[in-house]
């Protein structure tokens, strides 16, 4: 048999400069993206926001769910 008798089973190609370049680009968008997440998740929540979850609590406490 020779060493292209399977032609499915083609060695993987070998990563090129640009195959690299992609790699490192992902990497600093998933460290961006995660960056700005924690920023987020940091924030306060705003008083008005409480407030209306407070006042749904308040009604499902009640049993009037309405």
């Amino acid at each position: 048999m020779t060493e292209n008798s399977n032609p499915s089973r083609k060695a993987a190609p070998q990563p090129g400069p640009a195959l690299e370049e992609a790699r490192l680009r992902q990497q600093a968008i998933g460290v961006k993206l995660r960056h700005m997440f924690d920023e987020v998740v940091n924030e306060p929540v705003p008083d008005e926001f409480l407030d209306i979850l407070r006042r749904a609590d308040e009604r499902s406490s009640d049993g009037s769910g309405a």
